[in-house]
């Protein structure tokens, strides 16, 4: 791994999902191109990070080791039964299709303890800047 440029300094640092292996898998899915999306619980942004469009992030691996800078280019706060097939399918995730999106999603919120109809959540869509 190279060291991380100073213009990322103070740029918020995480991991995707819930646990080092889920970290890994969707890292590798950025990495590969087919991950351009995420979606978050809004209590969850709330509490911690909510993105911004133009904003940079750098993501972690499961071992908390930084390994790309992502750009946000859109954010939408929407009821999880609003996010779209096309949204789904940018996350890049299982067989692409919206029902495993949705069943691997409620969950993932499910876990966190945000799981509830209609709940709020955070849909960014964003763009890989650099990989270390």
């Amino acid at each position: 791994m190279s060291e991380i440029p100073a213009v990322y300094a103070a740029a918020p640092r995480w991991a995707f999902g819930d646990s080092p292996e889920l970290a890994d898998e969707l890292l590798a899915l950025v990495l590969a191109g087919s991950k351009r999306a995420t979606c978050s619980s809004l209590a969850s942004c709330e509490a911690d990070i909510m993105p911004s469009v133009g904003e940079s992030s750098v993501i972690l691996d499961g071992a908390g080791v930084a390994r790309c800078v992502i750009r946000t280019t859109q954010v939408d706060v929407m009821p999880f039964e609003q996010v779209s097939e096309d949204f789904a399918r940018a996350e890049g995730e299982g067989d692409l299709t919206y029902e495993w999106w949705r069943d691997a999603h409620e969950a993932y919120y499910r876990r966190e303890g945000s799981w509830a109809p209609g709940m709020k959540v955070v849909c960014e869509r964003f763009e890989l800047v650099e990989v270390f």
